[in-house]
């Protein structure tokens, strides 16, 4: 019974694309000045700085359950805990685009509407995998496994998902005042990002 289950190793493996989605929140290299559009920026950014710093916590806490010897009480707890803040998380991030207003560019409320929404459902998706996980039967570890092995698979589809709206949030002229801002860079180093 010791020993990583491989269920383990697939579930680190599809909680590590969960940050993919905030690391699609920093722009490309660019300098254009508008000051309109760089302080949209820097308030979007200054805000996702905290909240994407928690999603990575939170994807090191699930590593580090599902990759030590952890009882399946444990690594439901650390799930459990991990999926509620990487849930508010994004939904902070969406409050935070929400209460930014359009970025002053063309479509830009169109852009900022589905990038809340996309935030807001991505929020709800986590909300949803921490209620599955507290169901789990931990007595049993065939079962246990078998419960982890459907939650890493939702997972998967999950990071894989849309980030449509937050990549088209952040085209051209949005993404070059991202870019500046030292909080969005800083948001998203840690992670080995090579989004460009």
């Amino acid at each position: 019974m010791e020993g990583t289950n491989p269920v383990n190793k697939k579930l680190a493996a599809a909680l590590s694309g969960g940050a993919v989605l905030v690391l699609a929140l920093t722009g490309c290299g660019g300098d254009d000045s508008d000051e309109k559009l760089n302080a949209w920026a820097k308030e979007v950014c200054d805000a996702v700085q905290p909240q994407a710093a928690k999603i990575k916590a939170a994807n090191t806490a699930i590593q580090k359950e599902t990759s030590d010897n952890s009882t399946p009480q444990a690594v439901q707890a650390a799930d459990s805990k991990a999926f509620q803040d990487m849930s508010d998380a994004y939904k902070a991030i969406g409050a935070a685009v929400n209460k930014a207003g359009a970025p002053d560019v063309e479509n830009g409320e169109q852009k900022q509407q589905d990038a809340v929404k996309e935030l807001n459902s991505i929020s709800a998706s986590y909300a949803t995998l921490k209620k599955q996980v507290d169901g789990l039967n931990t007595k049993d570890q065939a079962d246990f496994a078998d419960g982890l092995k459907d939650i890493a698979a939702e997972l998967d589809k999950l990071s894989k998902s849309g980030s449509d709206a937050l990549s088209a949030l952040e085209e051209g002229e949005v993404g070059e005042a991202m870019s500046r801002q030292a909080s969005c860079r800083t948001a998203t180093a840690p992670a080995g990002a090579t989004k460009s």
